[in-house]
């Protein structure tokens, strides 16, 4: 089941509500959240023993006196998905080991809040596909043997909305594999988030081209194992979404050479306060720290920036009929239009199939309101002078 709700901000949004984010309040500065509340199910309470311990080990233990519960709960946890891997690994690796993908995956690639999510959720309507869900992402270690156990119970107290964007929560919705990919033990520059008050952690875990051979190959068994997984419970083709794979390119064609690749693009005036104001929820609500958010501005410019650099670097390595891309604004204005036209440039086969549930989709969040920003004039123009090139690329104005 998909969760069809959309996105705020710069997320997704009905096509009815792809209006300017330039009113107030600001919810840039409006954080609050769950971050205290020790029950809530993080993502770190997914992670295995060895994985946690070494975070913590790497971060040198320092959790915030108020995050002390909840570093506790995610230890008990972790112990608990040891066992519970150990027990997938008898019941089940040797079947994962031999199981080959149906095709090589779809990947929804874009910046944070570009409408990322609401590509994906819109492709993965069609019944011929799957998707990593939240439970998924948040129990990698073992999700074939817990879900029919765990799910129920967690679902008690998972919160109903994302704390980023008020989207609807819910352990069937499509999730980012990047998530999956931390739980799993490798590393990742979301690894930033338990702990960011201190400096941007596995920052090389982009673009995995300064890792060590060995390492990236480790990286890509993980990518791979839990994607087989995924496969034994559905087979069907998969849809991955993860900003981080934008950097990813190479390493991705080299594991799956018939890929298909669909990159989103929105307007850079929306996606930079909704990018900061992602990160300032995420280090609130999943961190072991009380966030300070320093330098936070920066590292959005600049991950941006790198971010495009890598992408235009690599995109011509994409085999033609293998890409395609969308503007999110066109997306929301004719969402029936432009999936008919991914579909084609992608040949994923008969759109008719998907036409009506593409429809019934929008049709049912006509009257969502997406959340707006003000940012002020200092702001524009630096945004203006740093993603230039993504303007002029794109097709973007560079407004006043």
């Amino acid at each position: 089941m998909v969760c069809k709700t959309m996105t705020t901000a710069a997320g997704s949004s009905s096509p009815a509500l792809a209006a300017s984010a330039t009113a107030a309040p600001n919810p840039v500065e409006q954080i609050g959240g769950y971050g205290d509340h020790w029950w809530y199910p993080r993502f770190w309470y997914g992670m295995a023993a060895p994985g946690y311990l070494r975070l913590l080990v790497r971060n040198r233990f320092q959790i915030a006196p108020r995050r002390l519960a909840m570093a506790a709960g995610v230890g008990l946890a972790s112990l608990v998905n040891s066992l519970l891997w150990l027990l997938q690994q008898i019941l089940w690796g040797r079947r994962v080991a031999r199981t080959r993908l149906t095709e090589d995956p779809i990947f929804v690639i874009g910046h944070w809040r570009s409408g990322t999510t609401l590509l994906h959720e819109l492709l993965v309507l069609d019944p011929r596909t799957t998707y990593p869900n939240t439970y998924d992402c948040f129990a990698p270690n073992h999700f074939l043997v817990s879900a029919w156990f765990w799910r129920p119970i967690l679902s008690l107290i998972l919160p109903k909305q994302r704390p980023m964007d008020n989207m609807a929560a819910g352990w069937d919705c499509p999730q980012e594999d990047e998530f999956a990919l931390c739980n799993m033990g490798l590393r990742s520059p979301y690894l930033t988030i338990p702990f960011s008050n201190r400096p941007p952690q596995d920052q090389e875990y982009f673009e995995l081209e300064r890792v060590s051979p060995t390492v990236r190959a480790r990286w890509q068994r993980g990518l791979v194992w839990f994607l087989k997984c995924l496969t034994v419970r559905t087979m069907r083709r998969i849809v991955v979404k993860s900003p981080p794979h934008m950097f990813r390119i190479r390493i991705l064609l080299e594991l799956f050479p018939k890929a298909r690749f669909v990159h989103i693009v929105r307007n850079p005036y929306v996606i930079f306060p909704s990018t900061v104001n992602l990160w300032k929820r995420l280090y609130r609500n999943e961190g072991l720290q009380v966030p300070r958010y320093e330098g936070l501005p920066e590292y959005v410019f600049r991950t941006f920036q790198r971010m495009y650099e890598v992408f235009e670097r690599d995109r011509s390595l994409i085999p033609a009929g293998q890409f395609c891309e969308v503007r999110y604004e066109d997306l929301v204005a004719d969402p029936v239009g432009q999936m008919e036209q991914v579909y084609g440039r992608l040949g994923l086969g008969e759109f008719e199939r998907v036409r009506p549930a593409v429809a019934a989709y929008f049709a049912e969040k006509a009257d969502y309101q997406t959340n707006r920003y003000t940012i002020s004039a200092e702001t524009r123009a630096e945004i203006a002078r740093r993603w230039g090139a993504f303007f002029k690329r794109y097709g973007y104005a560079v407004e006043p």
